[in-house]
Formats: structure tokens, C-alpha cells, sequence
């Protein structure tokens, strides 16, 4: 007899499964967030200068950046 693919008794570990892969990926999107969150915060204590030259003219631009405050939390 063929299976009956609204069968109740199959949802469960489909479920639960697809539960648990939905909290490893919570917890690794947690940690992605706390690592940008800890280079984010590293780079704002120190100043950032970027250095362009315009293709057109060729003339140097210089853009600094300088972060004095630290990122506030959720």
C-alpha cells in the first residue's frame, strides 16, 4: 500500500527537524552579528582615511572618518 503523504505520523520529525535547523541557524546568524558588531566597534575607536583619485581629472581626494562613539546595544 502506498504511503499517504498526509500522514500525521511523518510530520513530527520533519518538524522538529526543520526546528532544530532553524535555531542553528538562529544561533549562527547570532554569532555573524557579534563579530561584525566587535569589528564595527574596533574600526569606530580608530580614525579611517580613504584615498580616491578621480578618473577624470585625476586629482587626490582624501576622506577621513573618525568614530568617537561606541555602537549602542539592542
Amino acid at each position: 500500500m502506498a504511503k499517504d503523504k498526509a500522514d500525521p505520523a511523518n510530520d513530527p520529525p520533519d518538524i522538529e527537524r526543520l526546528a532544530q535547523r532553524l535555531d542553528m541557524l538562529d544561533r549562527r546568524l547570532d554569532n555573524v552579528d557579534s563579530i561584525v558588531s566587535a569589528v564595527a566597534e574596533r574600526v569606530m575607536r580608530q580614525p579611517l582615511t580613504i584615498n580616491l583619485t578621480c578618473p577624470k581629472c585625476g586629482q587626490k581626494i582624501e576622506v577621513s572618518l573618525i568614530g568617537m562613539e561606541k555602537m549602542g546595544g539592542r
